[in-house]
């Protein structure tokens, strides 16, 4: 019986998912420049001219995984944005990344990836390196917004709101950077001791 539309859909839906992730690790644990396609095509279990016809180059798939992780730093500054009380969405925000660092690898591969490309593209006048630091500057900024909100409304430490956020992302990349390293050795901090330095006591 042939397949439907939808079966094929889901199946090549299915392979991406195996490139991104066998890509990401790659990527994550050996650079850009040491990772060939062949490579990724066997991490992923699939042949190198199926990952051909999802992708014509190792720098078309690089640059659909940076676009991915920026979609959803965006989705993050929308949910800043709402209006709603800064604290229940920074509750909300700190347990995603909990649950993501626990759970599996795919944040920690993302923040790490986003990082390189930044830092590899640092001296080159490109759109999607444009719009890393345009998304990035714009999330800090919306985060500290977030967090002088919270201050007013008496549930935030007090300081400088700016410097608060800095401190927090920092954090988030740091404990990417070890999950990395330390691999199954990784302890994910709990959600209030990772906010024990954003909110008042007893709030």
């Amino acid at each position: 019986m042939p397949r439907t539309k939808e079966q094929f859909e889901e199946m090549r839906n299915a392979t991406k998912e195996k490139i991104h992730s066998a890509a990401m690790k790659l990527f994550v644990r050996q650079g850009y420049g040491s990772t060939n396609v062949q490579l990724i095509a066997d991490t992923a279990g699939i042949s190198i001219g199926l990952l051909y016809r999802h992708y014509r180059t190792k720098d078309q798939l690089f640059h659909e995984l940076v676009t991915y992780a920026l979609e959803g730093l965006k989705r993050n500054i929308a949910a800043f944005e709402s209006g709603e009380s800064p604290k229940q969405l920074m509750d909300q925000f700190v347990d995603e990344v909990y649950h993501d660092m626990m759970n599996g690898e795919e944040l920690a591969n993302l923040l790490i990836l986003m990082n390189q490309s930044l830092l590899a593209s640092a001296d080159k006048d490109d759109a999607l390196h444009e719009e890393m630091l345009q998304v990035n500057a714009r999330l800090l900024d919306v985060t500290a917004q977030l967090i002088r909100t919270g201050q007013q409304l008496g549930e935030f430490r007090a300081g400088d709101a700016r410097e608060l956020a800095v401190l927090f992302y920092a954090a988030i990349q740091g404990l990417a950077n070890l999950k990395v390293l330390l691999k199954e050795e990784f302890s994910m901090p709990s959600p209030s001791v990772f906010t024990s330095f954003l909110y008042k006591e007893g709030v």
